[in-house]
């Protein structure tokens, strides 16, 4: 009797990307290599995913780039996805920057600890003071069609029926002067490791960060609301001037992982947690 043959994986990436401080071809071929070990694995452009899904046990989007550059692939892939029962990790289900940055303004109105956010002109009053306010589509990412506002402008924005004027379905926030952005990974609900950028300016100039058990408490608050059963999420915070820790973004789409900054250990027991969780995903 001839052994199982293992699931048949499409991996998505855009190895093309440049993104401002990363490499993603470098971790994603770490990453496909490594998986390629317990599964069969096939490498495609996020703009093929759709057609090329069907012949698949299970498709894995890893660092595909923002979504704003092929929505309309985007779409595609996920309507079929869904209506053919396509096992799909992350699930698409997700709340977080999956669905658009929505869950921002909902989150702060709900009272948690996000960076104070609305998306209307009438509700900008809810906003502290502050010098600048950040203005960026709820659909964008990796700071794409980001803004800065001085405060004497602020009152510009408002537009008829509440609307924001000339700016687009977007949210606004203060520019907050926080010491330092951290981020949280995690597969599945279970915690892997914490990286931070001590300087604010150097987004992805990485450090490890030893977690506190009130900064986990703080980032489970948002992986439990998520309600993802499977997948990689990274909660990403900043270190406000009062001390606590508030979000910046949940990433549950395809979140980069600095893989290249851990030790060996953690890499080796983040990529084995995740072989994991997409076996259960397949089971």
């Amino acid at each position: 009797m001839s052994a199982a043959l293992p699931p048949r994986v499409l991996y998505v990436t855009d190895l093309a990307y440049e993104a401002r401080g990363r490499r993603y071809c470098d971790e994603d071929i770490l990453f496909s290599s490594r998986l390629r070990r317990e599964f069969t694995v096939a490498t495609c452009h996020p703009a093929d995913a759709a057609r090329l899904m069907g012949e698949f046990d299970a498709v894995v989007v890893r660092n595909s780039g923002p979504v704003i550059h092929y929505r309309k692939a985007y779409d595609d892939f996920r309507d079929r996805a869904i209506a053919q029962g396509v096992r799909v990790y992350n699930p698409l289900t997700g709340r977080g920057d999956m669905a658009g940055k929505q869950y921002l303004v909902d989150l702060s109105a709900a009272g948690l600890p996000v960076i104070p956010t609305v998306d209307r002109a009438d509700d900008l009053d809810r906003l502290p003071d502050a010098d600048e306010y950040v203005v960026k589509p709820k659909d964008g990412a990796d700071s794409i069609g980001m803004r800065c506002v001085p405060r004497a402008r602020l009152g510009e924005l408002a537009g008829p029926g509440g609307s924001l004027a000339g700016f687009g379905d977007v949210l606004i926030q203060p520019r907050i002067p926080f010491s330092y952005e951290v981020s949280f990974y995690f597969v599945d609900h279970d915690f892997q490791y914490a990286l931070h950028a001590p300087d604010p300016d150097r987004r992805w100039e990485l450090v490890p960060y030893e977690a506190r058990a009130v900064d986990l408490d703080f980032a489970r608050k948002f992986i439990d609301w998520n309600t993802l059963d499977h997948g990689i999420q990274r909660v990403d915070a900043c270190r406000a001037p009062d001390g606590e820790l508030l979000l910046v973004e949940l990433e549950d789409l395809n979140p980069f992982l600095s893989l290249e900054l851990l030790d060996e250990t953690t890499r080796d027991a983040f990529i084995a947690r995740t072989v994991v969780s997409l076996r259960a995903l397949l089971t």
